[in-house]
């Protein structure tokens, strides 16, 4: 079986359940302790697929999923929702038990940081381009060669993605995906190796802060600890530590 590879930040409240379009909160937990499953019963909805226990979206899309509990019923929805020979990715606020169907591909502990000002900072947009689905191809180069994390072809349906072009070639991008309402994820952080030292992340993820907060939403964003680079970068640009998680990325076996 091939190995999957999954990484996560820039490179060289209230918990809720979902049934139907009915959303109950559990008030003794953050929305973004369980933020794929939150972002896919309110601000993803519209493009998530699930019912009351799990939820997955697109797979064109992502391979992200989100479990209302950890338990076994659903789980074992998951597991019908998930298709075989493919990364399954949970993010979870405590480690799991994985259960009996799945094989485990990767775990991995995972910092999510908030913005938590009002204020947007200064942006220069000098040089910064939205990028539209005729960018695809530019933007899948140039995310293979970074490995910000998984971008797919309908990955730019999240919305937000904004780039910077050299010479006609991109060099330098940032994007949004999970919407947990009313958080927004800055997400795809990455520029082309001959081009670090420049700013360009620090430009664009400046730019997601400010296109978000006047969307009346609040910034977050997920990096593994030892990406150092990123986590300075967040950490000079105002985000702050909220909680650490736990990644997992699964693999469906049939029984």
């Amino acid at each position: 079986m091939r190995a999957f590879n999954f990484s996560l930040g820039y490179c060289s409240g209230r918990a809720v359940c979902c049934l139907g379009h009915l959303f109950i909160a559990k008030m003794n937990h953050h929305l973004l302790d369980n933020p794929i499953w939150n972002a896919l019963c309110t601000g993803n909805l519209s493009l998530s697929i699930g019912d009351k226990l799990a939820r997955v979206m697109p797979r064109d899309m992502g391979a992200f999923a989100g479990l209302a509990e950890y338990s076994p019923e659903a789980f074992s929805r998951l597991h019908a929702l998930s298709p075989s020979g493919a990364p399954t990715v949970l993010f979870t606020p405590e480690p799991l038990v994985i259960p009996v169907g799945w094989k485990l591909h990767l775990h991995k502990e995972l910092l999510q940081l908030v913005y938590p000002l009002a204020e947007a900072p200064p942006v220069d947009n000098t040089g910064l381009v939205a990028l539209q689905e005729t960018d695809v191809p530019a933007m899948q180069a140039l995310t293979a060669l970074t490995n910000p994390g998984p971008f797919l072809a309908r990955t730019i349906a999240f919305g937000g993605y904004f780039g910077i072009f050299q010479h006609r070639q991109l060099v330098a991008m940032a994007g949004q995906r999970l919407q947990p309402s009313p958080y927004t994820e800055i997400s795809a952080v990455c520029t082309h190796p001959e081009y670090l030292g420049r700013g360009y992340a620090r430009q664009l993820v400046q730019h997601q802060v400010r296109y978000i907060l006047a969307a009346g939403n609040t910034p977050f964003l997920h990096v593994f600890e030892d990406n150092s680079r990123a986590y300075a970068l967040y950490q000079q640009l105002g985000f702050r530590l909220r909680k650490q998680l736990h990644v997992y990325v699964l693999e469906k076996q049939e029984h």
